[in-house]
């Protein structure tokens, strides 16, 4: 099925991103809102979008119009109704997302294909209150999506082999790099994320280490950002409601960390109130150290104070366990797990990814490590049964010729 025309549900941040990025493939697209005002505001942003590209000396401002004359707004849904695709970019809310998709279902062509910008909601859920789930389909852009090379393609139960085809064939239209991803709580690259920023918390909770000391080691590791100034641009309490719901449905190791909540309670959530955890220009009558020390305080009388020695295998092994858990799932292919979080987190292309990581290191090395957290920890790093299962066959990673890959062995690259 080629996509002639595209429609967007929600003119918020996300939906107008997205927008843009389908009028920059060259594809009409439309912005559809509750009312003209909202409908119109994510038209402005498209074109604040092309705007910044032509401050920058990327496009012409000539090239800016015919761009923006692919794009147009709606003030309900009706306007979607000769949409090939719609993309559905509203508030991570299920019942609201299922009465849009209620509504899409009603209004648009039989053969349109309706996809979902949710992050980490059931996509079964949401086809089930249409008449057309099999061609109901997750589409997950990162942000911001315009500079953001991944997308997550992730079918719901109901969806047709067709339609995932169809959104594969169009996200690669748009010089994305399209992963199907098993629908799960999380998906792929959040769910890998979280145990990851989760753990750098744990660690700081703990006492040894400051937030500026744990943002710069993970940096000089070769991620793009520190997990605190991530943290903070994603805001505190969008990552904790994603750690809930990921405590939900996987258990004990995706708990929360206790500061991490201790510090949306204290008002502290990220950049978009002026202070999380760093300040950015808020008025405040106490520093960040001040509020720091007094949350450790008040956590380590609730829970106890274990204080350990900061590494960076913490959080990143968090990480490593929970690929591999994912792996052994089928949620994606190893290939497909270690290109999305280079892709979608900004994982340094060195290490290639997670798995390739466990690989680098020592698969066995890796084993030994999480069994020795999870005795000083607890079920957090309770190693992922494939883990040992590799070890036991000797397929101990690079130095062995095989692990998550294969190898040349290394006899023979020493030649």
């Amino acid at each position: 099925m080629y996509i002639y025309k595209v429609g967007v549900a929600g003119a918020g941040t996300m939906g107008a991103q997205i927008a843009e990025v389908v009028s920059f493939a060259g594809l009409p697209v439309v912005v559809a809102d509750r009312n003209e005002s909202l409908s119109r505001r994510g038209v402005d942003s498209v074109r604040a979008i092309y705007q910044a590209r032509v401050a920058k000396g990327k496009m012409t401002p000539e090239q800016l119009e015919e761009k923006m004359l692919l794009v147009t707004a709606s003030p309900t849904l009706d306007g979607l109704q000769e949409a090939d695709l719609v993309i559905e970019a509203v508030s991570e809310e299920l019942g609201l997302k299922q009465r849009v998709f209620q509504e899409l279902d009603r209004i648009c062509s039989r053969s349109a294909i309706l996809a979902s910008n949710t992050s980490a909601l059931s996509i079964s859920a949401i086809g089930s209150v249409t008449k057309r789930p099999g061609k109901v389909i997750g589409l997950h852009f990162f942000n911001p999506a315009y500079a953001m090379p991944l997308v997550e393609v992730i079918p719901g139960l109901g969806t047709d082999p067709q339609t995932v085809d169809d959104v594969v064939g169009f996200s690669e239209s748009l010089r994305k790099q399209p992963v199907i991803v098993k629908e799960c709580a999380g998906f792929l690259v959040n769910r890998l994320l979280s145990p990851y920023l989760n753990e750098a918390v744990w660690c700081l909770q703990d006492g040894d280490v400051s937030i500026k000391e744990i943002d710069q080691d993970m940096v000089s590791f070769g991620m793009p950002v520190g997990p605190f100034t991530l943290l903070d641009t994603v805001g505190l309490d969008i990552a904790l409601d994603v750690a809930r719901i990921l405590h939900r449905s996987y258990g004990p190791r995706m708990a929360p960390a206790p500061l991490l909540e201790a510090f949306v309670k204290a008002g502290r959530i990220g950049i978009k109130t002026g202070k999380g955890f760093y300040d950015y220009g808020a008025v405040d009558k106490d520093g960040l150290d001040q509020h720091l020390a007094r949350l450790r305080a008040q956590v380590w009388q609730l829970t106890g104070r274990q204080q350990m020695k900061w590494s960076r295998l913490r959080p990143l092994f968090a990480m490593v366990n929970e690929a591999v858990i994912a792996l052994q799932e089928g949620v994606a292919s190893a290939r497909d797990i270690d290109l999305a979080m280079a892709a979608g987190t900004g994982f340094p292309s060195e290490k290639s990814g997670p798995l390739h990581l466990a690989d680098h290191i020592g698969i066995d090395h890796v084993l030994q490590e999480l069994e020795e957290l999870q005795e000083r920890v607890g079920p957090r790093f309770w190693p992922a049964p494939m883990l040992r299962r590799l070890v036991d066959a000797g397929f101990t990673g690079q130095t062995a010729g095989r692990g998550f890959f294969s190898y040349e062995p290394t006899s023979a690259r020493m030649k």
